[in-house]
C-alpha cells in the first residue's frame, strides 16, 4: 500500500510539477529594460515642467505664474486620477473594445510582476508609472489654447473630467489590449493619436467655446520672456527622447532607431520653419525656431518607432511647413488659440499619424506594418479612420464638458480679473517684483 501511494504521488509530481513550476515562476524582469523605462519615465515627467516654461514665456508678464501653475498642477491632479482609476480605465481588462474595466482600481493587482500584454520584461508598476506621465502632459497641452483667461477652479474640474472621458477611453482604443482601434491595426507608437490629436482638437474646441482674449487682434499681445520659452522647448526636446524612444518599452535596437528618428524630425522641422519664416517675414526668429522644433517632435511621435532616418527627415520637413501655415491661418480664421496648441499638436498629430500610414516599415519594427509606400494602402486608410473618429469624439465631448462647467462654476475669469491677470486674480502672487 505504501509503495502504491509512493508511485502515485511520484507520478503526479512528474506529470504536474513542470506546469506548477511554470505557473509559479515569475516572468523574468530585465534589469536593463527596467532601468531604461524608469529613466524614460523621469524624462517624460520633466516634459510637463518644460511645457510650463514653454507656455509661461509666451504669455504676458501678469499671467506667467497662472499659466505655469496649470501645467504644474496637472502633474498632481492627473497622477492621482491615474492611480485611483485612470490606469484601469485605459489599460485594464477590456470591456467591449471601448474601455478598460475597474479591476485595477487603486492599482489593485498592479505590482512587480510583468504584464506580458504590455511589457514582458519590466515590472507592471513601471509600465503604469511610465504611462502616467503621458496622461499628465496631455491635458496640460490643452491649456495653451485658453491661456490668460480660464478660471483655475474650472481648469481643475476640466482636467479631471477630460482625462476620464476623453483621454482614458482613447488610450484604451489605441493601446489597450482588446481596444477596437488597436484590433483594426492602427499604428501610434508614442501618442500621435492618444496625446496630440486628442489634446490638439480639444484645444481648438476650447478656444472656440471660451472665446478670444480681451484686445485680441486689436492690441499688441507679445510673449514676455522668450528665453523662458526657449528653455522650455529645450526641456521638451530632451524629454521627448524618453517619450518616443521609451515607448519601445525595452533598451535595444528599436529604442535606438526611434531616438534617432525623433531627433532628425525635430532638426528638420526647426530648419525649414526658420527658412520659411525668413522668406515670408524677412527675418528668422527664435520664437519660430523653438515652435518649429516642437512641431517636428509632435509630428514624428506616432511614426517614430516605425520609420527609418530618411522618412523621419521628410516628416520633419513637412511638419515645419504645414504647422507654420496652420499657425498663420489662425488670425485669418479669427479664433484665439493663444499658444498654438491646435496648430502644433493637433495639426502635427494628424500629419504624423498619416505619415505612419505612408512610411511605416516592418523592416524597422516587425510588430508594426508596412505603409502605403511599401505596398500596403490599407494601413493609410486605417490611420485616416482613427484620426477622424478620435477628432470628432474629442471635439464633441470637450464642447459638452466645457459647456457644463460654464453652466455650473463658470469657465472664464471676469473682465476685471483678465485686466489684472491670472497671477494676482487667481493666485494672489506675482511672477516678478519689479
Amino acid at each position: 500500500m505504501k509503495k502504491s501511494l509512493f508511485w502515485v504521488f511520484g507520478l503526479m509530481f512528474v506529470l504536474f510539477a513542470p506546469f506548477s513550476a511554470y505557473a509559479e515562476t515569475p516572468a523574468k524582469i530585465d534589469a536593463g529594460d527596467t532601468a531604461f523605462i524608469l529613466l524614460s519615465t523621469a524624462l517624460v515627467m520633466l516634459m510637463t515642467p518644460g511645457l510650463a516654461l514653454f507656455y509661461g514665456g509666451m504669455v504676458r508678464r501678469k499671467n506667467v505664474l497662472g499659466t505655469i501653475m496649470q501645467s504644474f498642477v496637472a502633474i498632481a491632479v492627473v497622477s492621482i486620477q491615474w492611480i485611483l482609476f485612470g490606469y484601469s480605465l485605459s489599460f485594464g481588462p477590456d470591456m467591449g473594445g471601448i474601455i478598460g474595466s475597474l479591476d485595477w482600481i487603486g492599482l489593485n493587482g498592479v505590482g512587480a510582476e510583468p504584464n506580458p500584454d504590455y511589457a514582458a520584461t519590466i515590472p507592471h508598476v513601471a509600465f503604469m508609472i511610465y504611462q502616467a506621465m503621458f496622461a499628465v502632459i496631455t491635458p496640460a497641452l490643452i491649456s495653451g489654447a485658453f491661456a490668460e483667461r480660464m478660471k483655475f477652479s474650472a481648469f481643475l474640474v476640466f482636467t479631471v473630467v477630460w482625462s476620464t472621458i476623453v483621454y482614458d477611453p482613447v488610450a484604451h482604443w489605441v493601446w489597450g489590449t482588446g481596444g477596437w482601434l488597436k484590433n483594426m491595426g492602427v499604428l501610434d507608437f508614442a501618442g500621435g493619436i492618444v496625446v496630440h490629436i486628442t489634446s490638439g482638437i480639444s484645444a481648438l474646441a476650447a478656444a472656440l467655446i471660451i472665446g478670444k482674449r480681451k484686445g485680441y487682434l486689436h492690441e499688441a499681445i507679445y510673449p514676455h520672456s522668450l528665453p523662458m520659452t526657449v528653455l522650455g522647448a529645450g526641456l521638451l526636446w530632451f524629454g521627448w527622447f524618453g517619450f518616443n524612444a521609451g515607448s519601445a518599452l525595452s533598451s535595444g535596437a528599436l529604442s535606438a532607431t526611434t531616438f534617432v528618428a525623433t531627433h532628425i524630425s525635430a532638426v528638420a522641422a526647426t530648419l525649414i520653419w526658420v527658412i520659411i519664416e525668413w522668406i515670408h517675414r524677412g527675418k528668422p526668429t527664435m520664437f519660430g525656431a523653438a515652435t518649429g522644433s516642437i512641431a517636428g517632435l509632435a509630428t514624428i511621435t506616432p511614426a517614430s518607432g516605425f520609420v527609418g532616418p530618411m522618412p523621419a527627415l521628410l516628416i520633419g520637413l513637412a511638419a515645419g511647413a504645414v504647422c507654420y501655415i496652420a499657425l498663420n491661418m489662425k488670425n485669418r480664421l479669427g479664433y484665439d488659440d493663444s499658444l498654438d496648441a491646435f496648430g502644433v499638436h493637433g495639426v502635427g498629430g494628424i500629419l504624423g499619424t498619416l505619415a505612419a500610414g505612408l512610411f511605416a516599415q516592418k523592416l524597422i519594427n516587425p510588430s508594426g506594418a508596412d505603409g502605403l509606400f511599401f505596398g500596403n494602402p490599407k494601413l493609410f486608410m486605417t490611420q485616416a479612420i482613427a484620426i477622424a473618429v478620435t477628432a470628432v469624439y474629442s471635439f464633441v465631448v470637450t464642447v459638452v464638458v466645457l459647456k457644463l462647467i460654464d453652466k455650473t462654476i463658470g469657465l472664464r475669469i471676469d473682465d476685471e480679473s483678465e485686466v489684472v491677470g491670472l497671477d494676482i486674480s487667481q493666485h494672489g502672487e506675482s511672477g516678478y517684483t519689479m
